[in-house]
């Protein structure tokens, strides 16, 4: 394949950035499209030039890391896909295709298409913990959890805070990412002695953070990679209500 990649290159959060404009060649469909990047890479340091930063780490869909725009969707074209699960041959021969960092005041960019996440850290650390002692992994298989409620907190747990929520929302929203933390240990025993400081510290953290307000326009959704509901924000606008209404 013989693609044509517009890429977003900033040096700094300070500078202004811009599109620069390579041509890759023999790039092959089985090809990952961050293996894709490194191939450019790999020749742009044959050339004595800067290669492009991105952020990646266990290239299994897993960390979240791999956080960039593709020709305007989060992760690229395929649903439910982290951008190191994508493929070549999601494209054809002879394509254009647009790479950009995300999009929001939460997320500066640091170079190129990395952009700071550590907001989300800080969302976490105001509240997204258990500090229930439960003893040991038998006592707390010990507690009765039932299975509708262990699914719906496993699923939300399956939130990786790629952060594509954020960046697929016209308001720059976080309250999918942290509806579904605070799903997570809402809906399980052990998260309920915390419950409404949780829920409280959480979303005034993200307020803090400068993340916009949700519109329920649905597309943190539509663009999640793990297929997050938005039920879980639902579920956070309950148990912030219910926190207010019996502090």
């Amino acid at each position: 394949m013989n693609l044509t990649l517009k890429i977003w290159r900033q040096k700094n959060t300070k500078e202004k950035g811009g599109f620069a404009t390579y041509t890759v060649d023999g790039i092959s469909e089985d090809m990952s499209f961050l293996e894709m990047i490194d191939v450019l890479n790999e020749r742009l340091i044959g050339k004595n030039e800067e290669p492009v930063a991105f952020d990646h780490d266990c290239r299994e869909g897993i960390c979240g890391m791999c956080s960039m725009f593709i020709n305007g969707r989060a992760h690229g074209p395929w649903q439910g896909t982290t951008t190191c699960q994508l493929h070549m041959r999601a494209f054809k021969d002879g394509d254009t295709i647009t790479i950009e960092p995300w999009r929001a005041a939460g997320f500066p960019v640091v170079k190129d298409l990395v952009v700071d996440r550590s907001a989300f850290d800080r969302i976490i650390a105001a509240g997204g913990f258990v500090s229930v002692n439960t003893g040991n992994a038998k006592d707390a298989n010990n507690i009765t959890i039932p299975k509708p409620d262990a699914d719906e907190s496993f699923a939300a747990a399956a939130c990786i805070g790629c952060g594509a929520c954020v960046a697929s929302c016209k308001n720059s929203s976080a309250m999918l990412f942290v509806s579904a933390k605070v799903s997570q240990l809402a809906l399980l025993p052990q998260g309920q002695v915390e419950r409404k400081e949780r829920v409280q510290a959480m979303v005034a953290q993200m307020d803090e953070e400068g993340f916009g307000n949700c519109t329920n326009t649905g597309s943190c959704e539509a663009e999640c990679p793990k297929e997050i509901s938005l039920t879980h924000i639902a579920r956070m606008n309950r148990e912030y209500m219910m926190a207010n209404i019996t502090e």
